[in-house]
């Protein structure tokens, strides 16, 4: 499931993100000198910037055509950019860092495709080099999304976001409905998103892992920084290629 034009609005209402601790997740493992990270879902490409910077040689992958147009904007000629599905990665190179953040890894539905990326992650993986993800926990979907709204009420743009529970098991649907003004006729477009998300108990994508070849080396919460409890609300997993 691809952004479509939420693409060019992502980054005004996702602002107060916090991308640094997801940079200093990354560093716990591979510390920059120069390594190579392949960014899957790189979205808008704060993180592949932020990458950058930090004196990684990154490559970008997004399924989203709109969204790679915005990260080309941060990064020009410097950063490769591939639109491709993460299920599918064809780069021809291996990297001694694959991550999927900000649970865009939530956006795989089905079972089989999980198991496709997590064996299409390996392939681009240097041996002895890491695999890192984070995803949605249960009390998320299900306690924080399912059932709610949220807004945002700005003077040049607004939102409401309806979240139901999904069709498959342990999923949320999200209704997304944006007004944007326009400066020149002073009213408001309106258009719409669907988008899905599901997620899975941490044995099982550590299940998963294993299958396709990899040692799970961490399961954490909250950015690598805490333990798993049952209220925790985003789960990170370091797993490492060895074989």
């Amino acid at each position: 499931m691809a952004y479509g034009r939420f693409a060019h609005l992502y980054d005004e209402l996702m602002s107060d993100v916090p991308y640094e601790k997801w940079m200093s997740y990354v560093k716990q493992y591979v510390p920059a000198k120069g390594a190579s990270v392949l960014d899957v879902a790189c979205g808008t490409g704060t993180i592949t910037q932020l990458f950058m910077q930090h004196g990684y040689n990154v490559t970008g992958v997004d399924l989203s055509e709109e969204m790679l147009a915005v990260a080309a904007g941060k990064v020009g000629d410097k950063v490769p950019l591939y639109a491709q599905d993460m299920s599918q990665l064809d780069i021809g190179a291996t990297f001694d860092v694959v991550t999927i953040f900000c649970d865009s890894l939530n956006y795989v539905l089905d079972e089989e495709d999980i198991k496709r990326t997590f064996a299409s992650v390996y392939e681009h993986v240097k041996q002895d080099g890491y695999f890192l993800f984070d995803v949605h926990s249960l009390y998320k979907i299900h306690d924080i999304f399912a059932n709610e709204t949220f807004t945002v009420n700005e003077e040049e743009i607004s939102l409401i976001w309806n979240c139901f529970e999904g069709e498959y098991e342990h999923s949320v649907e999200h209704e997304l409905t944006f007004f944007t003004k326009d400066e020149q006729n002073d009213y408001y477009h309106r258009f719409d998103e669907f988008h899905v998300q599901r997620t899975f108990e941490p044995a099982q994508y550590i299940q998963w892992l294993e299958e396709a070849g990899f040692e799970v080396v961490s399961v954490r919460a909250e950015y690598g920084d805490e333990d798993v409890e049952e209220t925790s609300d985003r789960i990170f997993f370091a797993a490492r290629k060895n074989k």
